[in-house]
């Protein structure tokens, strides 16, 4: 199997060993589900279905992040527990996957489950001098770590522009450096407070997924992935603080799934200009959802259009009705092919499609997609 590697930038041989291990950053809930998300997700599922189908065990976490700044300002928009909005935005969101026919997560961790791992991993990136204490919060040194940026290869210009638009806080004044990350903050009032040795607050945002990441499966770990807006600050941070605290690599194979956008621009919750997996399951088939984002690469932005699922739901009738049809081992092996091949599954689609109007029985082919027939 070949897969484009976002460090390397190159599509390269991914070659894991029998049992392979996955993490891939989950919602932070205080949302529905967007079809953003359904996109990253069905990535990863396709993915897994194949190193299965290659006679794998793949272990994927997904996390939640259940406290954040964006959800602690919700919960109080709504007058709510920040953990009980979590809760109920975990299981819509749970609910939409099931209804997409993804593969259980491995594991399915909280952030706020892990608040002792993430003191321990504080204490050890502090320990090997990579972090410093400042305005009782703990900040990642990023001139301590010379491999910063590799990720990203982001200029600092660039580093500091984004940070600025994602929440990295470049102007915080307890800072060093201006791309120095937060790893543990003092709490706001009405905020959730963990007690630490270097005074009580709460998580930044990048620490979770190390700390999670490590103790839900390996100090280094086979595959990491999430959106490419991912890549910097989150995955760029990340990898520094978690090679900085065990001074091994954390991750072989760096993947990210591109944006899905709308009026021209990424759909996101911030901009409000969301597709919701929800809305979209009232009118069609969840096999057909499947289909319509599968018909484009996971590595090309593509824009979200009225068309899109009305011929999705078109396919899925077609590919329905080949089942007893001839032999469809051909196109089983040109789905391999094309899976193979950096995970092309517009390919794929395009080779069901035309198997199935040829009237083979494209079932086993459609099922490697997660399309399962009739």
């Amino acid at each position: 199997m070949m897969l484009f590697d976002t460090f390397r930038n190159e599509v390269v041989p991914f070659e894991p060993g029998p049992i392979v291990t996955m993490y891939t950053c989950g919602i932070t809930p205080y949302d529905a589900t967007h079809l953003g998300h359904a996109a990253t997700y069905l990535t990863y599922d396709v993915l897994q279905r194949r190193l299965r189908d290659l006679g794998h065990d793949t272990r994927c976490v997904r996390n939640v992040t259940d406290v954040d700044d964006d959800l602690l300002r919700r919960s109080r928009e709504l007058d709510v527990h920040f953990l009980d909005l979590a809760a109920s935005e975990t299981a819509r969101f749970d609910d939409d996957m099931e209804a997409l026919e993804m593969l259980p997560s491995f594991s399915e961790p909280r952030a706020t489950s892990a608040i002792a791992d993430i003191r321990g991993f504080i204490a050890m990136v502090l320990d090997s001098g990579h972090a410093y204490e400042s305005g009782g919060g703990v900040y990642f040194d990023v001139n301590s770590f010379d491999r910063f940026g590799e990720l990203s290869k982001y200029s600092r210009e660039e580093m500091l522009e984004l940070a600025a638009e994602r929440g990295g806080n470049p102007d915080d004044p307890n800072k060093k450096d201006p791309l120095d990350f937060v790893l543990w903050q003092p709490s706001a009032p009405g905020e959730p407070v963990w007690e630490t040795l270097w005074g009580p607050g709460r998580p930044g945002w990048h620490i979770e997924c190390s700390a999670l990441a490590m103790r839900e499966l390996a100090t280094t770990i086979d595959l990491h992935g999430g959106g490419s807006d991912l890549i910097f600050p989150h995955h760029e941070c990340e990898r520094a603080q978690s090679e900085a605290a065990t001074g091994e690599p954390f991750v072989r194979h760096w993947m990210h799934q591109a944006m899905v956008r709308m009026d021209g621009e990424k759909m996101s919750k911030s901009l409000g200009n969301l597709v919701f997996v929800s809305e979209l399951r009232k009118e069609y088939d969840p096999r057909a959802i499947r289909i319509g984002v599968l018909s484009n690469h996971y590595r090309t932005e593509w824009e979200w259009h009225d068309q899109l699922m009305p011929t999705a739901a078109e396919m899925l009738e077609r590919w329905s009705s080949t089942v007893g049809g001839s032999d469809g081992t051909a196109v089983l092996n040109e789905v391999r092919r094309a899976l193979d091949d950096d995970l092309d599954t517009p390919s794929a689609v395009a080779a069901i499609e035309a198997a199935a109007r040829a009237g083979h029985d494209v079932s086993a082919a459609a099922m490697l997609l997660g399309v399962q027939l009739p």
